[in-house]
């Protein structure tokens, strides 16, 4: 499998751009093509990469969405020894022909060389690490290295920003995010059930700090770490910071929204 972005995205980093950028939706944010945008929760099985992926490929097709976020190491489970995951890996194959079918960007977690937690982004013409972890919890920091910056993919003229979970309480990671100028602030996490709150508080923080959509992709079920009830509810959150679509805590569920004139909050469910 050949990456392949032209005509999909284009990714920016930060030392592309090292000083804050101008307001990017002036005058032509009305104007944009909506942005349909999904969150959603697989079923997941620990280690089994051919499984997930093809459970990442019947989610994208339900999605019909141009952008499908999953949680924090979806491909794995929250393994913290699993194996790395090449973008060229043949059991990716279902997910590409899905991302292939739909015109979709799916953003996905999985370990990576390097060591790195990661997102890819899987498009149907390939996978490609497109951002490491940045703010690594402690267990997670005894294998893997924190990412050097942040990253903002432009789909279609929108701006959106990447994240992995203790990114989202890092302060300082969505301001270094806003500052390259973003529409959307997206994140795939894992929270147990007793903490699915610290979800809500992170994603309204970001949502009014930055007057950005937020659309969070939350683990269900159980998976590794200990964690053998995740959250689930993921959601997606208005620049006013209230709470926009959510889905509920079981193991397959999504939310999709169509999202419009970003800069003043509008959009549409379903």
């Amino acid at each position: 499998m050949r990456p392949r972005y032209e005509g999909i995205l284009r990714v920016d980093h930060e030392a592309d751009h090292p000083a804050a950028r101008a307001d990017h939706t002036a005058g032509g944010a009305e104007n944009r093509t909506p942005l349909r945008l999904a969150v959603t929760q697989p079923p997941c099985v620990p280690l089994d990469v051919a499984k997930n992926a093809r459970a990442h490929a019947a989610a994208v097709r339900a999605a019909c969405a141009r952008v499908v976020v999953f949680p924090e190491l979806s491909l794995t489970g929250y393994e913290l020894d699993a194996p790395v995951v090449s973008v060229d890996d043949p059991r990716l194959a279902p997910l590409v022909e899905a991302c292939a079918e739909t015109n979709a960007l799916a953003l996905v977690g999985a370990p990576v060389a390097g060591d790195h937690i990661a997102m890819l982004a899987v498009t149907g013409g390939g996978a490609a690490v497109t951002y490491r972890k940045m703010w690594l919890g402690d267990a997670e920091a005894r294998r893997f290295r924190p990412g050097d910056a942040p990253v903002v993919l432009d789909v279609d003229g929108w701006r959106v920003g990447l994240a992995i979970c203790k990114d989202t309480g890092a302060a300082e990671h969505a301001e270094r995010t806003a500052a390259l100028g973003i529409d959307v602030y997206v994140a795939g996490v894992l929270e147990s059930a007793p903490d699915a709150t610290v979800i809500d508080r992170r994603a309204h923080r970001i949502a009014t700090a930055h007057r950005v959509w937020v659309a969070v992709a939350s683990f269900a079920g159980s998976t590794g770490g200990g964690y053998t009830e995740a959250a689930g509810q993921s959601g997606v959150w208005t620049p006013d910071g209230e709470v926009y679509a959510r889905a509920g805590t079981d193991p397959g569920e999504s939310v999709s929204v169509s999202l419009t004139q970003p800069d003043r909050g509008g959009g549409r469910r379903g």
